[in-house]
Protein backbone atom coordinates (compact mmCIF):
# COMPACT_ATOMS: atom_id res chain seq x y z
CA UNK A 1 0.00 0.00 0.00
CA UNK A 2 2.73 2.51 1.17
CA UNK A 3 4.23 2.05 -2.73
CA UNK A 4 0.96 2.57 -4.16
CA UNK A 5 0.77 5.51 -2.14
CA UNK A 6 4.11 6.88 -3.03
CA UNK A 7 3.83 6.38 -6.75
CA UNK A 8 0.83 8.75 -6.85
CA UNK A 9 2.78 11.05 -4.31
CA UNK A 10 4.96 11.52 -7.28
CA UNK A 11 3.04 12.13 -10.10
CA UNK A 12 1.15 14.98 -7.94
CA UNK A 13 4.63 16.08 -7.27
CA UNK A 14 5.72 15.72 -11.28
CA UNK A 15 2.52 18.06 -11.60
CA UNK A 16 3.51 20.80 -8.84
CA UNK A 17 7.12 20.66 -10.27
CA UNK A 18 6.15 21.20 -14.16
CA UNK A 19 3.59 23.87 -12.63
CA UNK A 20 6.04 25.82 -10.90
CA UNK A 21 8.88 25.44 -13.93
CA UNK A 22 6.18 26.59 -16.51
CA UNK A 23 5.37 29.66 -14.16
CA UNK A 24 8.57 30.26 -13.86
CA UNK A 25 9.66 30.22 -17.31
CA UNK A 26 6.20 32.44 -18.51
CA UNK A 27 6.95 34.73 -16.23
CA UNK A 28 10.54 35.31 -17.05
CA UNK A 29 9.79 35.33 -20.82
CA UNK A 30 6.64 38.03 -19.74
CA UNK A 31 9.30 40.34 -18.28
CA UNK A 32 11.16 40.10 -21.41
CA UNK A 33 8.45 41.04 -23.58
CA UNK A 34 7.30 43.61 -21.08
CA UNK A 35 10.53 45.74 -21.32
CA UNK A 36 10.55 45.17 -25.18
CA UNK A 37 6.87 46.45 -25.85
CA UNK A 38 7.84 49.36 -22.87
CA UNK A 39 10.24 50.27 -25.02
CA UNK A 40 9.02 50.86 -28.09
CA UNK A 41 5.80 52.75 -26.76
CA UNK A 42 8.38 55.17 -24.55
CA UNK A 43 10.06 55.81 -27.81
CA UNK A 44 7.32 56.53 -29.93
CA UNK A 45 5.86 58.74 -26.83
CA UNK A 46 8.72 60.15 -26.43
CA UNK A 47 8.52 61.08 -30.30
CA UNK A 48 5.32 62.55 -29.99
CA UNK A 49 5.99 64.93 -27.02
CA UNK A 50 8.94 65.93 -28.77
CA UNK A 51 7.67 66.61 -32.27
CA UNK A 52 4.80 68.18 -30.26
CA UNK A 53 6.98 70.63 -28.24
CA UNK A 54 9.47 71.23 -31.73
CA UNK A 55 6.22 72.49 -33.21
CA UNK A 56 5.15 74.82 -30.58
CA UNK A 57 9.00 75.99 -30.44
CA UNK A 58 8.95 76.63 -33.87
CA UNK A 59 6.20 78.96 -33.73
CA UNK A 60 7.37 80.97 -30.51
CA UNK A 61 10.75 81.30 -32.95
CA UNK A 62 8.62 82.77 -36.26
CA UNK A 63 6.42 84.92 -33.41
CA UNK A 64 9.62 86.31 -31.65
CA UNK A 65 10.97 87.31 -35.28
CA UNK A 66 7.87 89.04 -36.52
CA UNK A 67 8.46 90.83 -33.11
CA UNK A 68 12.16 91.78 -33.39
CA UNK A 69 11.15 93.53 -37.03
CA UNK A 70 7.97 95.23 -35.51
CA UNK A 71 7.18 95.35 -32.19
CA UNK A 72 4.30 96.73 -32.73
CA UNK A 73 2.85 94.13 -34.74
CA UNK A 74 1.25 92.41 -31.92
CA UNK A 75 -0.34 93.64 -28.67
CA UNK A 76 1.17 93.71 -25.34
CA UNK A 77 -0.92 90.99 -24.14
CA UNK A 78 -0.13 88.55 -27.33
CA UNK A 79 3.85 89.51 -26.95
CA UNK A 80 3.45 88.00 -22.78
CA UNK A 81 1.49 85.11 -23.85
CA UNK A 82 4.28 83.94 -26.77
CA UNK A 83 6.87 84.74 -23.68
CA UNK A 84 4.71 82.25 -21.17
CA UNK A 85 4.86 79.77 -24.30
CA UNK A 86 8.46 79.79 -24.25
CA UNK A 87 8.76 79.37 -20.47
CA UNK A 88 6.50 76.28 -20.95
CA UNK A 89 8.68 74.76 -23.17
CA UNK A 90 11.70 75.45 -20.78
CA UNK A 91 9.92 74.51 -18.50
CA UNK A 92 8.56 70.44 -19.82
CA UNK A 93 10.97 68.01 -18.59
CA UNK A 94 12.35 66.55 -21.34
CA UNK A 95 14.86 64.35 -19.42
CA UNK A 96 12.53 63.54 -16.68
CA UNK A 97 9.71 61.48 -18.03
CA UNK A 98 8.15 60.31 -14.76
CA UNK A 99 8.20 64.07 -13.65
CA UNK A 100 3.83 64.52 -12.69
CA UNK A 101 4.29 68.12 -14.35
CA UNK A 102 4.40 66.78 -17.84
CA UNK A 103 0.63 66.44 -18.77
CA UNK A 104 0.39 70.11 -16.52
CA UNK A 105 2.96 71.86 -18.69
CA UNK A 106 1.75 70.06 -21.94
CA UNK A 107 -2.07 71.57 -21.10
CA UNK A 108 -0.77 74.82 -20.21
CA UNK A 109 1.39 75.02 -23.47
CA UNK A 110 -1.83 74.17 -25.86
CA UNK A 111 -4.13 76.43 -24.37
CA UNK A 112 -1.32 79.03 -24.69
CA UNK A 113 -0.70 78.59 -28.27
CA UNK A 114 -4.99 78.31 -28.99
CA UNK A 115 -5.44 81.45 -27.37
CA UNK A 116 -2.29 83.26 -29.36
CA UNK A 117 -3.45 81.79 -32.59
CA UNK A 118 -7.36 83.04 -31.71
CA UNK A 119 -5.98 86.31 -30.56
CA UNK A 120 -4.16 86.27 -34.13
CA UNK A 121 -6.74 85.00 -35.46
CA UNK A 122 -4.79 82.28 -37.63
CA UNK A 123 -5.81 78.90 -37.57
CA UNK A 124 -2.48 76.93 -37.28
CA UNK A 125 -3.13 73.30 -35.52
CA UNK A 126 -0.74 70.94 -34.20
CA UNK A 127 -2.25 68.13 -36.15
CA UNK A 128 1.14 65.71 -35.37
CA UNK A 129 2.72 62.88 -36.91
CA UNK A 130 0.50 61.66 -39.64
CA UNK A 131 -1.01 57.74 -38.06
CA UNK A 132 -0.42 54.37 -39.82
CA UNK A 133 -2.01 51.13 -39.07
CA UNK A 134 0.76 50.07 -37.18
CA UNK A 135 1.10 52.92 -34.78
CA UNK A 136 -2.76 52.53 -34.04
CA UNK A 137 -1.23 48.86 -31.85
CA UNK A 138 0.17 50.86 -29.25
Amino acid sequence: MEETEDMFESSLNLEEIHFKEGYAEGYGHGLDQGKEEGQQVGLKVGFEAGEELGFYRGCIIVWNSVIQVDPTRFSDRVQKMIKQMDELVAKYPVMDPENESIQEVMDGLRLKFRAVCATLNVKLEYIGYPKTAQDSEF
